[in-house]
């Protein structure tokens, strides 16, 4: 059995989930969110708490046990204190500009490039446009955008230039020395 999806949830006050089947919604301050859990495992709400067990003890059952409670307690989390990940721009002349629903990223290209932001996803740009901050309720979508921003332009080894997470470290190489 796994450790993680032996761990009960714990529903805060204004959080709510109403589970019928295979089908869960957790509605809190934030927003709702929805999710079908799969087959082998069902997920049961005890007093305050929801507890997540396989409903047989095959393979699948066992290896889907703690992502379906992992991806439960996002849900709570998300509906609850929400999810966010900061990006910094680093680079002469690089910045980036929020419009609404839109992120506008010069780091180095012939024109800039733009990244319409989905549905529930809010995007900040801070500290003289060098710092993006993508939030939401959806801990999987965060992460998404987060990764289709950074992939825009990559850290380079080199001299560092690009767009990388807030705590990543990014490797440094020497380069080539001239005689």
């Amino acid at each position: 059995m796994s450790r993680i999806g032996k761990q009960p949830i714990s529903i805060p006050d204004k959080v709510s989930a109403q589970i019928s089947g295979q089908h869960i919604t957790v509605k809190g301050p934030k927003g709702t969110l929805e999710r079908e859990i799969p087959a082998p495992i069902e997920v049961a709400q005890e007093g305050d708490t929801l507890v997540v067990k396989p409903t047989d003890n095959s393979r699948i059952g066992r290896q889907r046990h703690g992502l379906c409670r992992t991806l439960v307690a996002n849900m709570v989390d998300g509906v609850s204190q929400g999810f966010q990940k900061r990006l910094l721009i680093q680079g002469v002349g690089y910045r980036a500009q929020a419009q609404g629903k839109k992120l506008t990223l010069n780091v180095g290209y012939s024109k800039p490039v733009e990244i319409e932001m989905p549905e529930g996803i809010d995007v900040a740009v801070e500290n003289r446009n060098v710092e993006v901050v993508i939030s939401g309720i959806n801990k999987e979508v965060v992460g998404n955008v987060a990764a289709r921003v950074r992939a825009v332009r990559p850290p380079e080894p080199y001299k560092g230039k690009g767009i990388r997470y807030f705590d990543e470290q990014v490797k440094r190489k020497a380069g080539k020395t001239g005689k």
